[in-house]
């Protein structure tokens, strides 16, 4: 399969002693939903109702977990967990979807820092 999806710990950060494969996929699509899918159980269990867009952005980058897409004979499939957890944070914490909008920035409309 060219699409291995690895992932790393947050809050191992650099230790590969932590890492673990989550599979192989021969379309890099499938590779994607599966990191989303990864990203989002994180998200959906750290979440707490009122939690604010950077508190959980904060959980996710000191504990939640990192996958990411190794393409083997492929061409590369671009996929960025901090990037699409920075989004989800906002849909979960405010409502809305906006690349721009940062949750590491603060509250819900705050600018991207």
């Amino acid at each position: 399969m060219p699409y291995v999806v690895m992932v790393d710990d947050n809050f191992h950060y650099m230790d590969e002693d932590e890492r673990y494969k989550h599979g192989e996929f021969a379309d890099a699509d499938v590779a994607i939903e599966h990191c989303r899918q990864i990203v989002d159980e994180y998200l959906a269990s750290a979440y707490k109702p009122g939690m604010s867009a950077k508190e959980l952005w904060e959980s996710y980058v000191s504990f939640g977990e990192n996958p990411f897409i190794v393409s083997v004979d492929a061409p590369q499939a671009r996929f960025s967990a901090w990037d699409y957890a920075k989004e989800r944070c906002q849909v979960l914490c405010c409502g809305r979807s906006s690349a721009r909008a940062s949750p590491a920035a603060g509250a819900c409309g705050a600018a991207a820092t």
